[in-house]
């Protein structure tokens, strides 16, 4: 798993996010089969700019944010027979709740 910082980027970038709810003892393996798919698909598709997942302090919830160059590199990530499995593994693990964003602004310190 890679610990790199992520930046969020506000520029023509898609940005696909998906929150699952999810049992508190169920959290962890969810987290690692994003993980995996990020690694072994997801990271090595085109257009693919970074994802980060987040995982609630209660255990109730996952949230898979990822940066993507286009919307058709979106759809292509999504269509691909490589990531049907982890989607696969993903939904019976937890409920998601996907959709795709435009970054509105950001504000650092």
């Amino acid at each position: 798993m890679s610990k790199k910082q992520a930046v969020i980027r506000a520029d023509e970038t898609v940005t696909f996010i998906s929150v699952f709810d999810v049992e508190p003892e169920k959290q962890q393996q969810l987290i690692d089969v994003l993980n995996e798919g990020a690694e072994k698909v997801i990271s090595k598709r085109p257009g693919f700019i970074s994802a980060s997942i987040l995982a609630s302090k209660d255990g109730t919830r996952v949230v898979n944010y990822a940066q993507w160059k286009s919307l058709d590199d979106v759809k292509a990530t999504r269509e691909d027979p490589n990531a049907a499995p982890f989607a696969k593994r993903m939904a019976e693990i937890a409920k998601a709740t996907p959709n795709v964003f435009t970054v509105s602004s950001v504000h650092t310190a």
